[in-house]
């Protein structure tokens, strides 16, 4: 009876999980939403990470919280995130949709959880941690590069919410084994 009712809990996010996305890919109005979206999705890519780290230990030494908090984020989420995706296997949107085609072409074959959107809510909350006046303009940022992949068409809407939640709460861990 249990299992039944798992199984209807998940069929029914599935078809929320489907009619959002449907929803958001709507979005593709023109070459001009699309462009925009692509900008958005790159600045999501790791450039910036990498960038914001070199600055950081340069600016406040490398042995500054602020820098060894992004570390160990990244020495966390990242197999977190792999292990994750490589396990679950969970499919991207063309490859389970009928007729439906991405606009750009993934890094790799799985959707669940989304990188892209794990890695800037990470970033997004240290960065907040540290220097609460960004938190919110990041916050936005990562929250247009979670949708960004969905308009994109190679996420679904869970795997961006499951990206956010790993990355919050890899941050927050990040932080305490660094504060502590």
């Amino acid at each position: 009876m249990k299992a039944l009712k798992a199984l209807k809990t998940l069929q029914t996010l599935h078809e929320y999980d489907l009619t959002l996305f449907n929803r958001l890919n709507a979005l593709r109005l023109n070459e001009d939403i699309i462009r925009l979206n692509c900008y958005i999705s790159r600045s999501g890519d790791g450039h910036l990470y990498l960038l914001l780290l070199v600055w950081s230990g340069w600016q406040q030494g490398y042995q500054s919280p602020f820098f060894m908090a992004i570390l160990a984020g990244f020495a966390i989420e990242r197999p977190v995130y792999y292990t994750l995706k490589n396990s679950l296997k969970r499919n991207r949107p063309e490859s389970v949709l009928e007729d439906f085609r991405s606009v750009i072409k993934p890094a790799d074959r799985f959707s669940f959880p989304s990188g892209h959107t794990s890695a800037a809510f990470m970033i997004a909350v240290l960065c907040g941690c540290f220097y609460p006046a960004v938190f919110l303009l990041l916050l936005g940022w990562a929250l247009l590069v979670g949708v960004s992949r969905i308009v994109l068409g190679v996420h679904f809407p869970t795997d961006i919410l499951v990206g956010m939640a790993l990355s919050v709460s890899t941050a927050l861990i990040s932080r305490e084994i660094i504060q502590s």
